[in-house]
């Protein structure tokens, strides 16, 4: 009976793989809406707490969090394709300057391996590493109109959320369990979503002046990088630090830019990423870093990049739901950094 429930649950578990795989285009907007449900949650809870607007209808707060969050990514992708036209039209001088920059090397160390790998980026086109890059941004985009639409039907769909609840429980207590995991998935996604967002921008905020200073091409478009590449963890920072640098080293044909790009945006990453993230954020996700890089790599699999931004959302939801049914809580604590969950221990 054990090994059957045990087959049962592998053969479910593939089956949900398979439709997340196959059924990528329709989903992920989904998820992405969901985020966007939860920023637009957030902001109305701050008008919220004005004089004078918490008496304002939830309808009319819900669409001035859509109109903010909305406009912002309108005005950001206008500037975005701006700044991305100016890097097409840099490009062929980026790729020549891989000669001065390899001869530089070359004779600084003094070191046959530069050769060998003047031949490897000779033979490589550096524009294809930029546009997997914007492949991804622009896919984003792409899916916008559905990105909207399901962000608007959620909210229209929220104030009936409860009810809906009570209709498939007879039960009080059973109402009242649903209740409870919504509300903490919500605080929870809520929560990191807001306080990510802000930390993000503080460091694409402080990237964009540092970059500005270094005289590097298109500073807002690396800025907006490193803002959304800091959603992925662990490897996003790393990530948002090396492109920049790499492509100062492009640019001015030399090492040196890129070396400072490094010193200077890996600073501001390295002060807000270790001193002020977690004293924002504190241990109230408590999820397992092996569980956190497992599933950038899963999700990432899946879904690509944006995969990766919507990882840990998603293992929140997954421990919390976990958790909160007795077969499977064991799972959760498994999942979780020290073995507590919500106000356990």
């Amino acid at each position: 009976m054990k090994a059957s429930r045990i087959t049962n649950s592998l053969l479910i578990s593939f089956g949900v793989v398979l439709i997340f795989i196959y059924g990528k285009n329709l989903i992920l907007p989904f998820f992405i809406a969901l985020i966007f449900w939860f920023l637009i949650k957030e902001i109305r809870d701050l008008l919220k707490k004005i004089k004078y607007i918490d008496k304002v209808p939830n309808i009319i707060l819900n669409g001035i969090g859509f109109l903010i969050i909305f406009a912002i990514l309108g005005g950001v992708g206008k500037i975005l394709a701006m700044n991305i036209q100016q890097l097409s039209k840099e490009l062929p001088a980026y790729q020549k300057n891989i000669t001065d920059i390899t001869a530089s090397i070359n004779q600084t160390f003094n070191i046959d391996l530069v050769d060998s790998i003047k031949d490897f980026l000779g033979e490589y086109e550096y524009t294809k590493l930029l546009s997997v890059l914007l492949n991804s941004i622009t896919d984003l985009f792409g899916d916008a109109l559905l990105i909207i639409v399901y962000t608007l039907f959620l909210l229209l769909e929220e104030p009936f959320f409860i009810k809906k609840i009570n209709a498939i429980y007879a039960e009080k207590d059973d109402q009242d369990d649903v209740t409870d995991i919504l509300s903490k998935i919500d605080k929870s996604i809520g929560s990191y979503i807001s306080i990510k967002t802000l930390v993000s921008l503080l460091t694409g905020f402080l990237s964009y002046f540092a970059l500005l200073f270094l005289n590097v091409d298109a500073p807002i478009f690396w800025a907006f990088l490193i803002f959304i590449l800091n959603y992925i963890p662990t490897v996003g920072s790393l990530v948002a630090t090396t492109f920049p640098a790499f492509f100062a080293m492009l640019q001015f044909g030399e090492v040196m830019p890129g070396i400072w790009v490094l010193i200077i945006v890996g600073a501001i990453q390295l002060i807000v990423g270790n001193y002020i993230d977690p004293k924002l954020t504190g241990d109230s996700l408590n999820i397992s870093p092996l569980i956190i890089i497992f599933g950038l790599a899963f999700w990432g699999a899946i879904w690509g990049i944006i995969g990766m931004f919507l990882s840990v959302p998603i293992t929140v939801m997954l421990i919390i739901i976990l958790s909160e049914i007795p077969g499977t809580r064991s799972i959760a604590i498994l999942l979780t950094k020290d073995g507590r969950i919500g106000k356990d221990g």
